[in-house]
C-alpha cells in the first residue's frame, strides 16, 4: 500500500506540471474499480505463488527442471485461454463477466494448495489457477482501454498496475510475517507455515471478485466482431512486429521463481526472500504510475526498450552474483523493469489496434508471452540442474541466457518496430 500511496504522490506532482493537466481524479470509475480488483487479487496471490516453488523445492523434494515445467504449463494454459476470451469479449461487446469469471476461478481454486502432496496437485491448482487468469487478462485490459482516452492510457494502465502491485507488495509482507511467526529463523520452507498462508490468502482473493462485481461497468461497444476466433489478418504490422520482437524477448525471460531459487542458493532465508520480494514491489508498484504517465509524453517505445536493457544488465548482474545480498539488490531495481514495460507494454497494444480488435489483440499480446513463458522455463531449468545424467551449467546459466536474449530483442524492437 505505500509503493501504491508513492505512486500517486508521484503523479500527483508530476502531472500538475504537465500541459495536459492530467489529474488522478478524471480517471473514470471503472479503473478504480478494475485496479482495486487486482489490488486484493494480487495481495492473495503473492502470500502463497512465491512460496510455492519453495515449497515445491523444500517440503516436497522436486527440482529446477519440474519447476520450471510446472510455471512453463501453468503460464501457457492462461496464454492459450487469453487468446479465445480476449477475442470472444469483442464478439459479444461484453468485457466485465468474462473478467469476473476469471477472478472467480482463480479464487476457487487456490484453497486446494491445503492438501496437496504432491508436484503434479501443485500443478493442478497452478492450472486452474492460471486458466483463471487466461480467462480474465483480455477482457480486463480491453475494458480498461475502453474506460479511458487515448491521451490517460499510459496513465491508467500505469495506475492499474501500480495498484496490483501495491497488492503483491503487502501480500509478500503477509507472507514475511507468517513465515517469521511460525518458523523464525527458518532456512526452508514447511508445510505447516504453506497451508497458514493458503487458508489467509482466500479472504483478500473474494474481497477482489466482489468489488469486480459492484464496481465496475460494461462500456458500450459501437462495433462488435462476427467470430469468436483470434485472427491476426487485418491488424497493424507494427502489431505483429510487436509481437514477433516479444517472443524473442520473453524465451529468455523465464519464471521469477527462478531469481527466488537463486536467492536461496546465494544463501538467504525465507523471511530474506519475502523482504527481498517486497522491495521489488515497492520500486515496481511506486514507479508504474509515473512510467507511465509519462509514455504518454515521450512515447512509450523509448520506455520499453529502455526497460529491456535494464532487464538485460540486472539479469546479468544475476548471473554473476555470488552472495545474497547481491541477489537482492539486483531484484529491487529489477522492478524498473518491470515498471517501464508492463502497464506501457498494454497501452502499446491499444495505440496500435482499433477498439472493435482489443480484446484479440490483448488475448494474441498475452499469449505471446504466456506461450513462450513455457520454453522459457524448462531451458531455465535444464541450464540450471540439467536433465537426466547431465547436471547443466549452473544457477548463472538461466541469467546469461536471459540477458543476451534481451539485448537482441531490444535490437529487434529499434530496428523492426516503427514509432508511427
Amino acid at each position: 500500500m505505500l509503493a501504491f500511496l508513492a505512486s500517486i504522490y508521484i503523479m500527483e506532482n508530476k502531472l500538475e506540471t504537465t500541459e495536459s493537466k492530467s489529474s488522478l481524479q478524471s480517471l473514470p470509475r471503472n479503473i478504480w474499480a478494475v485496479t482495486i480488483t487486482s489490488f486484493f487479487t494480487d495481495v492473495s496471490s503473492e502470500m502463497i505463488f512465491n512460496l510455492v516453488p519453495l515449497y515445491l523445492a523444500n517440503v516436497l523434494g522436486v527440482g529446477t527442471a519440474i519447476i520450471g515445467l510446472i510455471d512453463g504449463i501453468a503460464e501457457t494454459t492462461a496464454s492459450l485461454m487469453k487468446v479465445y476470451t480476449g477475442s470472444l469479449s469483442d464478439k459479444l461487446g461484453q468485457r466485465k463477466w468474462l473478467a469476473v469469471a476469471g477472478y472467480a476461478l482463480s479464487t476457487i481454486s487456490k484453497p486446494f494448495l491445503f492438501i496437496a502432496t504432491t508436484w503434479e496437485a501443485v500443478l493442478g491448482v497452478r492450472f486452474s489457477d492460471r486458466l483463471g487468469k487466461g480467462i480474465r487478462t483480455a477482457p480486463r485490459d480491453a475494458l480498461v482501454a475502453d474506460s479511458i482516452d487515448e491521451k490517460q492510457r499510459g496513465l491508467a494502465f500505469g495506475v492499474h498496475r501500480a495498484g496490483d502491485t501495491a497488492g503483491a507488495f503487502l501480500g509478500l509482507g503477509f507472507a514475511a510475517l507468517i513465515v517469521w511467526l511460525t518458523e523464525r529463523n527458518g532456512v526452508d520452507l514447511t508445510r505447516h507455515t504453506f497451508q497458514i498462508a493458503v487458508l489467509i490468502s482466500f479472504i483478500p482473493a473474494v474481497l477482489g471478485v466482489l468489488v469486480l462485481i459492484g464496481g465496475a461497468n460494461e462500456v458500450p461497444m459501437k462495433t462488435k466482431r462476427t467470430s469468436a476466433f483470434p485472427s491476426l489478418e487485418g491488424l497493424d504490422t507494427r502489431f505483429k512486429l510487436f509481437l514477433f520482437v516479444v517472443l524473442i524477448f520473453t524465451l529468455g525471460n523465464s519464471s521469477d521463481s527462478f531469481i527466488i531459487l537463486l536467492g536461496q542458493n546465494r544463501g538467504l532465508d525465507i523471511v530474506q526472500i519475502m523482504l527481498m520480494l517486497m522491495t521489488f514491489n515497492f520500486v515496481y508498484a511506486a514507479l508504474s504510475g509515473p512510467l507511465g504517465a509519462w509514455s504518454d509524453k515521450i512515447g512509450r517505445r523509448r520506455l520499453i526498450i529502455g526497460g529491456w536493457i535494464a532487464y538485460g544488465l540486472v539479469y546479468l548482474g544475476l548471473a554473476l552474483s555470488n552472495a545474497g545480498w547481491h541477489v537482492w539488490v539486483l531484484y529491487t531495481l529489477y522492478g524498473i523493469y518491470y515498471a517501464a514495460t508492463d502497464g506501457v507494454g498494454r497501452a502499446l497494444v491499444a495505440d496500435f489496434v482499433p477498439v472493435e480488435r482489443r480484446g484479440a489483440a490483448y488475448g494474441l499480446y498475452n499469449a505471446a508471452i504466456g506461450i513462450t513463458v513455457l520454453p522459457a522455463s524448462v531451458i531455465a531449468g535444464v541450464l540450471w540442474q540439467g536433465i537426466g545424467s547431465w547436471t547443466g551449467f549452473g544457477a548463472s546459466a538461466p541469467f546469461y541466457f536471459g540477458a543476451a536474449l534481451a539485448l537482441l530483442a531490444g535490437i529487434l524492437f529499434w530496428r523492426l518496430v516503427p514509432s508511427k
